[in-house]
């Protein structure tokens, strides 16, 4: 009889750790797939789009990486309403860009496109570019957006990359005339100021602002 107590209890203690080591592993509830899942469920991004033709994918293709990490994503405009890309892509504005406080946010993300800089490249951006930094988040801009940063006087020194044509090089000389120092590479990093070069790199510019976060 104490033999068959003992093998009921082997087996109940069995059964109890086969669930908590496969069942609880396969929901991502352990203790280190916990701390994984909740790396990045607190950061909160700020993405800066034209009203009128953003780059579709420099937005669309970064925000749905940022997104598979549970951040907090707020689009700020020009303009408050349905901002619409340049390819017909829709976006929510959530935030006036007159009105963005940076410090609620762990980086701040300016996206290119055709309308980047009749839209974006003013007064407002300037203050939001330089107060990212100055409260240590992540400054980040791509495709022609980098020309805004350097237009607001914080790239001087710094390596960054920005879009360009074989038959348009303006972007980047307004890099150079405000003393940034050009990189002809897709994406960019110095410190706390990310660049990238235009959609192609979409991807890349997304996840070295997610590495830059962590």
């Amino acid at each position: 009889m104490k033999k068959i107590i003992f093998v009921i209890i082997i087996i109940i203690i069995l059964g109890v750790g086969a669930y908590f080591l496969f069942f609880k592993k396969q929901n991502g509830t352990t203790p280190e797939n916990y701390s994984n899942m909740t790396t990045f469920n607190h950061n909160k991004i700020a993405m800066i789009v034209a009203f009128e033709d953003f780059r579709d994918e420099e937005y669309f293709v970064p925000r749905g990486i940022f997104e598979e990490t549970q951040a907090t994503i707020r689009v700020v405009s020009d303009e408050l309403g349905i901002a619409q890309g340049a390819d017909g892509g829709e976006v929510n504005v959530d935030i006036d860009l007159a009105d963005l406080d940076v410090s609620d946010f762990d980086a701040v993300i300016f996206i290119g496109g055709p309308g980047a800089l009749s839209h974006l490249d003013n007064e407002d951006s300037y203050k939001i570019a330089k107060e990212t930094l100055s409260h240590n988040k992540i400054l980040a801009a791509i495709c022609v957006a980098p020309a805004i940063l350097a237009k607001a006087g914080v790239l001087q020194g710094k390596k960054a990359t920005v879009w360009t044509g074989a038959l348009d090089k303006s972007a980047q000389k307004i890099l150079e005339q405000n003393g940034a120092i050009y990189q002809k590479d897709p994406v960019v990093r110095d410190v706390d100021i990310i660049t990238g070069d235009g959609p192609s790199a979409a991807k890349q510019f997304a996840n070295t602002i997610l590495d830059a976060i962590k």
